[in-house]
């Protein structure tokens, strides 16, 4: 039961003979911040009381005397200017946990209509090992596809890997011209990578050296102009404020080109400071159209190519699913840029019958009312785009998934295409579809930019993985005498535990945040055994365990024998209400898709449930039947944080 949900629904009976539309002020009962003013409160006669021009504590009485809450709280209290306080009866909390002790779903109960909801979430490049840029969308797709599921909902994970995009143009073209074929027969994927780096690099050094001359001038000219800015005196508080907006945007100017130029000036010097890279960028000027020809070629059916591309599929795919198995992440499905490649066509012809799509400077655009850019379907040289790889997705999975709501976990820097995708979507007859861009920010490191390595290199996944376990490993074995002492734990268990803590300390680092703000990646931080950690919530799971386990105690029997919770302490009744609480945390992370406000109920447990093993003792219970109760209660704190963290995709250890 989500207590929330019922007390709201009660709150728009009682307001709805006080005001039309009473969902809003309904929405206004939160739980409580501070348990001396009840287990949940509502601000709703404030405001309402500002619209019908009363005393806000007279229209709280009216709403009492209209609410119906006998069964499940004590009278309402008014306080203050108006909030009106919720205290739920103590014998209603005791019955209702008790029969949350054998619920297998701890209270979440299946929505009255469940969705179809694809989630397109990783989509890695074919050919290119994965990096940290990747795992944001990988971690936070996966858990919403487990909250979703575990909510009721039919969920497809759909991992839209690009593997028909430009890479391979560079990839074909290195491979034609660059192959080291002792390395290709060793490791075939770290070599197409290195053949996709190397076309990217040279390409990247003749746009360089194509474009610094420009971009220097446009930089003195830019520095010019904000000098003279900086020189002028405005003589009114127009001119000031016209003035300051000026520098701000010259300003940006000026450090956005410095940047290009600093940029392309390092990309020159790279090869230039290289004689076998110069000598390649020498002889190959032309370097980033040949590539893209070979795209064109792979895409208009060119045998040579085509095969070249069968041959490189089942490596890449496979060391992708090394990775996804070793962060226990599924997808239902994988349906790659390719396989909509047949569908393309048809989609630009029919945005054309229907006057949506037109020609504009040989290119083929959907042009969106209030909107300058274009949404370009196919290119002047006749090759197809993203977007329109991402209208037949659209198309695809409303008609052969049955989809009611399509939810894409990518990046932020990503808004304005999905905007544009979106309305295009809906102006082609998608509008009964719910699509949402599940919108993420930026992992830093202590600099502030994004998370690169020394080097300056994006780092690898795998790297940071492997990273993770070995710091995970090291923090075990210096803060728990458990793990360093026990002799009966072999080596591959350790290691076990060790990816377990290390992977988990990953992956809620990143899910703890809210996911459209950037964060800065601390191994310090996220392997700490005591605060908004996945390492303290493990912590608290082993440590119900090592009740039942000191005790002799068999969780299951306990579970089975049956028998009442009674909340006699502060400490009870605290915990017990949080462990109530977890379908509210469920229904609210779906509905906004941010996995953070589980793991923010997870930290809450946790602290309630140290504090209630601080202050009730369990095994040495005064009598037989308290120590039975404070029992159901540490069972059930383990079920609901082992549920917790199964969802977000991490594992638990009943020893650590």
């Amino acid at each position: 039961m989500n207590v929330l949900q019922e007390l709201r629904s009660r709150f728009r009976d009682a307001l709805a003979s006080l005001v039309a539309d009473p969902v809003p002020f309904a929405e206004m009962v939160k739980a409580a911040q501070d348990s001396k003013f009840g287990d949940y409160q509502a601000n709703c006669a404030m405001p309402l009381a500002k619209l019908r021009g009363e005393n806000p504590r007279d229209v709280a009485g009216k709403i009492i005397a209209q609410l119906k809450l006998d069964d499940l709280c004590d009278p309402p209290e008014i306080a203050g200017p108006g909030f009106i306080n919720l205290k739920l009866r103590q014998d209603w909390l005791e019955a209702t946990v008790t029969r949350l002790v054998t619920d297998p779903r701890l209270s979440v109960h299946t929505p009255s209509r469940s969705k179809t909801i694809v989630i397109d979430f990783s989509g890695p490049n074919i050919a290119k090992p994965m990096h940290v840029g990747h795992l944001r969308s990988t971690v936070i797709g996966d858990a919403l596809r487990k909250i979703l599921t575990f909510q009721g909902h039919r969920v497809i994970g759909d991992n839209h890997i690009g593997d028909w995009g430009t890479q391979f143009g560079m990839i074909l073209y290195g491979f034609k011209n660059f192959l080291d074929r002792e390395a290709y027969s060793r490791t075939p994927v770290a070599e197409l990578a290195r053949q996709y780096r190397l076309v990217n690099q040279l390409g990247d050094y003749h746009e360089a050296a194509a474009g610094l001359p420009g971009w220097r001038s446009q930089l003195a000219e830019r520095q010019r102009a904000l000098q003279e800015t900086e020189t002028t005196s405005p003589a009114t508080p127009v001119e000031k404020d016209a003035r300051k907006k000026q520098l701000k945007r010259l300003n940006d100017e000026v450090a956005g080109l410095r940047d290009q130029v600093a940029s392309g000036e390092k990309k020159l010097a790279a090869v230039d400071s290289d004689a076998t890279l110069k000598l390649l960028a020498l002889a190959h000027p032309n370097i980033a159209t040949l590539a893209r020809e070979e795209t064109a070629k792979l895409h208009t059916g060119d045998a040579e190519n085509r095969r070249l591309w069968e041959q490189f599929m089942p490596a890449c795919l496979a060391e992708l699913q090394k990775m996804y198995d070793r962060l226990d992440v599924r997808f239902d499905i994988a349906l790659g840029e390719s396989f909509y490649q047949p569908l393309l066509a048809a989609v630009v012809t029919d945005l054309q019958s229907r006057g949506l799509a037109r020609e504009s400077d040989g290119a083929i655009c959907v042009f969106i009312p209030g909107v300058d850019a274009p949404f370009i379907v196919r290119k002047t040289d006749g090759a197809f785009t993203y977007a329109t790889t991402d209208l037949a997705t659209i198309q695809y999975r409303v008609r052969e998934l049955h989809a009611d709501t399509i939810l894409y976990v990518v990046d932020a820097r990503q808004s304005d295409h999905f905007k544009l995708l979106f309305e295009s979507a809906r102006r082609w007859g998608f509008d009964q579809i719910e699509l949402h861009h599940v919108s993420f920010g930026t992992i830093l490191g202590d600099d502030k930019r994004p998370f690169k390595t020394r080097a300056g290199d994006t780092v690898g996944l795998e790297s940071l993985l492997n990273e993770g376990v070995a710091k995970a490993r090291g923090m075990l074995e210096t803060t728990s005498a458990d793990f360093s002492s026990r002799p009966d734990l072999t080596e591959s268990q350790r290691q076990i535990v060790a990816a377990a803590v290390g992977l988990g300390a990953i992956k809620y680092a990143d899910l703890s945040q809210n996911r459209e703000s950037d964060y800065v990646f601390s191994w310090d931080k996220m392997l700490a055994t005591n605060g908004d950690t996945s390492t303290y919530m493990q912590y608290a799971y082993a440590r119900v365990c090592g009740i039942f386990r000191k005790g002799n105690f068999d969780r299951t029997a306990i579970r089975a024998a049956g028998g009442s919770v009674s909340l006699a302490t502060p400490a009870e009744r605290a915990l017990a209400l949080q462990l109530l609480r977890f379908a509210e945390a469920i229904d609210s992370a779906a509905a906004e898709y941010r996995p953070n406000f589980l793991t923010q109920y997870l930290f809450a447990t946790a602290n309630c449930f140290s504090t209630f093993f601080e202050q009730c003792p369990v095994v040495k219970a005064d009598t037989d039947d308290l120590r039975a109760s404070r029992l159901r209660l540490c069972d059930l704190t383990a079920r609901v944080i082992a549920q917790g963290l199964e969802l977000l995709g991490i594992q638990t250890i009943e020893q650590m």
